[in-house]
């Protein structure tokens, strides 16, 4: 048998509040049909008791009367006083007749039909004929035999009421029970159905959720497909539409990246081409003045092709058609070759550069990890001030290596921190230099780092007053330096 769920999601909802409901209402209906119940027979109960109480009253004086009257009856023997035995007799038939269903109900009809027998007798034996005092003596002494018969007929009608009260005491402990159980079984029943909705509700939420995820963080290649309730799919396939859409953004982006940094890259070859040529003194000697201005233009040459290439990095990243190319090489010698690029800018920042760089063999992607160094060298020339230094420290730990990079300038502000490693955003801080940045540094420093399965993080030690980065790249083997790489270098 299939289950046949709701398609919207207030369907869903109205039929999980209905099957919620129907067994608390059920419970509550039973609830107040029992109470209903035991509190009608509770109070026919104590009609019954205080009835049985009042006619059992009134029958004892009614005897007790009846045995006066005949006894003045005897002594005095006038119409008056058997007219008087005659209503009292009458009296007794009448409490007799009020008390024949409850003495029926109780099994006590003998002892009532017994007390209206003797009643009778008496009264006929004494008014049907002419008797001695003797005679009336005796049938006077019958009245003790009547009055031990209303004594009992007394007990046993008050035993049936207190039997009648001891089932209403167990009918009430038997009603408090069902409810019990009831609700003991409402209680799960109720977290069940609520869970189960919960889940069928769930399903489809988390995954709009984990769309809206994958599309914030830009993940446009998995699609996605929302299942559960009908609008809730409307709204998945309204993601989808979203992610394609986005996609083909992000393709036309990357697409205009690329085009533009291969176009900006054939000028500036050129450009860098003849400040090498001026630089080398092919095109004869320069004076001090025009080495300078050479040299100016080298250095920004040099930073345009980094912006160049940082594009290029993240373009090929965002279209994830870039593959790591590992090799072993000395991590140390790397350091100092990037350093010695950026020694002019250094230079010119009178910026100290303090290395403290362990002479190890990493297995990495050399170009991968020598545009981090660049980047993060770059970044402290540009926000270090005059008169500052740079520190880069780097080393072996267990299962892999780190490297630090710190430096003397402002830092970075509490409320850009999480935001530093986000493609082309910029600081409010002015930045050094005579070349803007773009913005993506960290963001390709951030997308090299975790192609090697290892991270970045922001230091907040207090060792330097500026910023302080670690990065840590896991190593898959244990790489041993040989006579061969360092030759190499």
């Amino acid at each position: 048998m299939t289950f046949r769920r709701p398609r919207s999601l207030n369907g869903l909802i109205l039929v999980g509040f209905g099957l919620v409901t129907l067994p608390l209402l059920f419970s509550v209906l039973w609830a107040l049909w029992s109470l209903d119940r035991v509190a009608e027979e509770g109070e026919a109960l104590v009609n019954t008791g205080v009835t049985a109480a009042e006619n059992n009253r009134l029958l004892a004086e009614h005897v007790g009367s009846l045995e006066r009257v005949t006894r003045q009856y005897v002594v005095l023997r006038n119409n008056d006083t058997r007219q008087l035995v005659r209503q009292d007799l009458e009296t007794i038939q009448q409490r007799l007749l009020k008390m024949r269903p409850l003495a029926d109900a109780a099994g006590a009809t003998p002892l009532l039909d017994a007390v209206d027998s003797e009643s009778r007798a008496i009264v006929d034996a004494i008014t049907g004929q002419e008797i001695g005092t003797v005679e009336s003596q005796e049938i006077v002494a019958r009245f003790a035999e009547i009055k031990a018969n209303v004594s009992r007929l007394t007990r046993q009608l008050s035993d049936y009421v207190d039997s009648m009260l001891v089932a209403l005491q167990s009918s009430t402990r038997e009603a408090q029970r069902i409810s019990a159980w009831q609700v003991a079984a409402l209680v799960p029943g109720t977290i069940i159905i609520v869970l189960f909705f919960i889940l069928l509700v769930a399903r489809p939420i988390r995954q709009i959720d984990n769309a809206i995820e994958q599309l914030g963080r830009s993940g446009f290649s998995k699609p996605i497909v929302v299942e559960g309730p009908q609008d809730l799919e409307k709204l998945g396939r309204q993601l989808e539409w979203l992610r394609v859409r986005l996609l083909e953004l992000a393709q036309e982006k990357n697409r205009f990246l690329r085009h533009m940094s291969h176009e900006l890259k054939t000028p500036l070859a050129n450009i860098r081409e003849g400040t090498e040529l001026l630089l080398d003194g092919t095109l004869g000697d320069l004076d001090p003045g025009q080495r300078e201005v050479a040299d100016i233009l080298r250095l920004n040459g040099l930073k345009l092709l980094q912006l160049i290439e940082n594009l290029l990095s993240f373009s090929a990243w965002q279209t994830k058609n870039e593959v790591l190319s590992l090799s072993d090489f000395p991590l140390r010698a790397l350091v100092i070759s990037v350093a010695r690029e950026q020694r002019l800018a250094l230079k010119a920042a009178q910026i100290q550069l303090r290395l403290d760089v362990e002479d190890i063999v990493v297995n990495a992607d050399r170009d991968k990890l020598r545009t981090v160094l660049d980047n993060f060298l770059s970044n402290s020339v540009k926000f270090t001030p005059k008169g500052g230094f740079v520190t880069i420290r780097a080393g072996a730990v267990p299962g892999g290596f780190v490297i630090e990079f710190a430096d003397t300038g402002p830092g970075i502000p509490e409320d850009e921190r999480p935001r530093i490693f986000d493609a082309f955003f910029q600081g409010r801080r002015e930045q050094g230099g005579q070349v803007a940045g773009t913005g993506i540094g960290l963001s390709v420093v951030l997308e090299c780092i975790q192609a090697h399965n290892g991270s970045v993080e922001l230091l907040d030690t207090g060792e330097f007053p500026g910023a302080h980065f670690r990065v840590s790249v896991p190593q898959q083997k244990q790489v041993v330096r040989t006579e061969k790489l360092a030759a190499n270098e």
